[in-house]
């Protein structure tokens, strides 16, 4: 399990389409992946879990990936989240 703090850095606030992109990212995975932020933490791989954080640019969200390729799934997620490729 690798756990990582890390600042949002997409330059809109994340409304659907951003977070449908991040849907696709975590959904790659066989891993299992989480979210939180604040006191919620969701499944990465599901859209309306994703919604319902509404977290914005500059905001610092926990990444949680747990499973077999727990490492490339992390780098992949941080890249879309800082730098949204």
């Amino acid at each position: 399990m690798i756990s990582k703090n890390i600042t949002i850095n997409i330059p809109t606030n994340m409304e659907a389409r951003p977070v449908a992109l991040l849907v696709q990212v975590a959904s790659q995975f066989e891993s299992s992946i989480y979210v939180e932020l604040q006191d919620k933490k969701v499944n990465a791989k599901s859209i309306m879990g994703m919604m319902s954080l509404s977290f914005n640019e500059g905001e610092e969200v926990t990444i949680i990936t747990k499973g077999v390729d727990e490492e490339e799934a992390m780098d992949k997620i941080e890249a879309y989240l800082t730098t949204c490729q």
